[in-house]
Formats: C-alpha cells, sequence, structure tokens
C-alpha cells in the first residue's frame, strides 16, 4: 500500500508528540507499505525519513484555514494513495480517496478554544461552527476512527452516532526521552529554588486552571505553583487573571519545556496537578508517574480508565477540595510506587500504537 500521513502539526505539543512517535514507530515496524509524509516549511526542514519506503512532501498549507479544505484534497490525488491517515480532527472533506482520522478528543464541541476576544467574538464562533461541520462530514466519511481512550469512542457514538465497529482505541505511550534518567538537569539541584506544585500543557479552556487559582487564593501554604506550557493567548490571559487575583507572588511561570526540563520539573514537583473538564487520554499525568512524581487528577471517565488507582482524585468544580490538598499534601505520604506504575503503564507505549495502527491500515 500506499499510505500518506498528514504530519504538518509535527512541531505542536499533543497531537505533534502523537504524529511523532506514531511515523518513528511506523519506520520500525512496517517492513511493506510505502509512507509519503506532507510537512510544512519546519517540518519539512527537520524531519529525517526513516527508511526508503519513505518519502517527504512539501506542503504550504495551513490548518484550520479555507484554503486547507482546497487544496489537501487535490495535494494527496496527486499521490494515487491509497490510504491517507489524518491524524487529527481538520479533515478535508472533499478528498474523495480512502481516508482514516484520529479524532483525540472532542473539546471543540465543549468548550471555546479559540482566541475568543469582544473584537472578534463572532467571527470565533462562526469558525467554531464550520469546525464542528467539517468534523461531523469527516466523521461520516472516513473509513475508520482511532481514539486514544474508551471515554473518547464512548463520546463519539454519543455525539455522532457512529457505529462501534467503525472506532478502534490505541492507547498513547509516554517517551522514554522524558523518564531518561540520565539528565544532568535532575541532579540534587532542583530548576525551581522552592517547594512547588506543577501544571503541564496548554492553558486552554478545558485545562481548568482556573480552579488552581481559586485554590491558590484560598491556600494557607506558601508552597508555589508552576506552569509550563508554550506562552500564548490563553496563557497571557491567565497571567492577567493571576495578576487580578493577587497571587502573582505564588505562580511561576517556566515557559516551554523541553523533555530534560520536564523530567527534571516532574521529579522535582511536589505533585503535579492536571485538573481537566475532558481529555482524550492525558500524558502528563504519566509522565509524571513515570518520573516518580504524584499526581493530582480531576475525577472525570477518562482519567479514571487510563490512571486507574495511581493518583489522587478531585472534583474539577470543587476549589474546596483542591485547597484542602494544597493545605494538606506531603509528598512523602504519597510516593509513587514504581513498580506499580510501570506494570500499569506498560501498555502505553508507541510500538504498541503503532501496531494497532498498522493493523487498522491493513484492514481498510
Amino acid at each position: 500500500m500506499k499510505i500518506g500521513i498528514d504530519a504538518r502539526l509535527i512541531h505542536e505539543t499533543g497531537v505533534g508528540r502523537y504524529i511523532r512517535n506514531l511515523i518513528e514507530e511506523l519506520g520500525k515496524v512496517d517492513d511493506k507499505n510505502t509512507y509519503i509524509i506532507f510537512l510544512n516549511a519546519a517540518g519539512f526542514e527537520s524531519f529525517t525519513v526513516p527508511n526508503n519506503r519513505w518519502k517527504k512532501v512539501f506542503v504550504n498549507v495551513a490548518w484550520h484555514t479555507v484554503s486547507e479544505q482546497v487544496w489537501m484534497p487535490i495535494v494527496f490525488s496527486l499521490q494515487h494513495l491509497d490510504l491517507v491517515h489524518v491524524p487529527y480532527f481538520n479533515i478535508p472533506i472533499f478528498y474523495l480517496g480512502a481516508m482514516i482520522v484520529t479524532i483525540h478528543d472532542l473539546t471543540i464541541k465543549h468548550f471555546d478554544t479559540g482566541k475568543a476576544s469582544t473584537r472578534f467574538w463572532l467571527l470565533y464562533k462562526i469558525k467554531r461552527l464550520l469546525y464542528g461541520f467539517i468534523m461531523s462530514i469527516g466523521i461520516s466519511r472516513a473509513k475508520h476512527i482511532l481514539v486514544p481512550s474508551f471515554a473518547t469512542k464512548a463520546e463519539i457514538i454519543e455525539h455522532y452516532h457512529v457505529s462501534e465497529k467503525k472506532i478502534t482505541v490505541t492507547y498513547e505511550g509516554v517517551d522514554p526521552e522524558i523518564t531518561n534518567a540520565s539528565y544532568k538537569k535532575t541532579s540534587e539541584q532542583s530548576l525551581i529554588s522552592t517547594p512547588y506544585f506543577l501544571c503541564v500543557g496548554n492553558a486552554y479552556p478545558h485545562k481548568n486552571l482556573s480552579v488552581v487559582i481559586d485554590a491558590l487564593e484560598r491556600s494557607k501554604t506558601n508552597v508555589k505553583v508552576v506552569f509550563a506550557g508554550k506562552e500564548d493567548f490563553f496563557y497571557k490571559r491567565l497571567r492577567r487573571e493571576i495578576t487580578r487575583r493577587g497571587v502573582s507572588s505564588r505562580v511561576i511561570f517556566f515557559g516551554a519545556a523541553d523533555d530534560e526540563d520536564l523530567h527534571s520539573l516532574y521529579t522535582h514537583a511536589q505533585a503535579l496537578l492536571f485538573p481537566s473538564l475532558m481529555e482524550g487520554f492525558g500524558l502528563p499525568p504519566l509522565e509524571a508517574l513515570s518520573c516518580g512524581c504524584p499526581v493530582i487528577a480531576s475525577d472525570i471517565p477518562v482519567h479514571r480508565e487510563i490512571l486507574k488507582n495511581m493518583v489522587t482524585y478531585f472534583s474539577p468544580i470543587d476549589r474546596e477540595q483542591l485547597t484542602i490538598l494544597l493545605d494538606t499534601w506531603k509528598k512523602d505520604d504519597h510516593q509513587v510506587n514504581s513498580e506499580k506504575v510501570a506494570l500499569e503503564i506498560r501498555e502505553y507505549n508507541w510500538k504498541k500504537l503503532a501496531l494497532e495502527t498498522l493493523h487498522v491500515y491493513k484492514n481498510i
């Protein structure tokens, strides 16, 4: 088969990590099929094909645009592909060939994830309706759908009335680079000079970071909260909210963290705070646990599915419950059982995901 993978988001967080690991592992486990990888300028320069059965194609088309819907079907068609894998919900609905899609979550259906400022509020609402329309048509047209959890599978079935047989769950994995114990930054000296709780990832509304600010406002402890994530529209908005609430002295913005930074931040944190209202899978808690960092996570279905009894749960809308946890938390009382964690997360690995994805390719 000649398989195309839309990898224009390869350098993003979240979906980018999924794309990078999927391609790397497919390069190891598949010795028969040929692959065409579609990349934008940044990805094209840095991406190295796994072997001579792989080819990269430069595509100067931005995602989430009208031009994407016009040009990507043409780009795919020119390569005469047997199958296209679109690893995100920006599905080219006018492409007529065989296509599978990965839907990581349905946050776009439930939360405003765009820059919904007052000036552009109406424009964003229109775009969000279009996103929803594209996802609906794409889910209907796709030959098969991949999802990272049974919680997401259940949501897609509920909202889009898709046959259960059309959806396959492929659990994501923990990158070995993040758990690499040889990193120099993980010496006895922490990157942060004071005890801290840690939040990792973006500051989109569904991440529910406002409950952390609420808890800080009420907390009697002096422990700080470190936010590690790329500075963007939502982090800037979070900064303004923290200043307005008068808790700036309790917060440290670390900025974007590479894998070595993350390993150190996880290793020395009192706990990872993961208060999301919705997730498709949620990698940071698994990364934290793999580094020996306790986790305080929101009590939502996907966390119960993936994290089981390895973490401390709280209601994501209960700021008092989180405040009590911050005030009474002692890391020594919540030591991570490394052997138990290693046993539990064996099923969360990228090679297994690649093999399961390859099985879907072959069936299509």
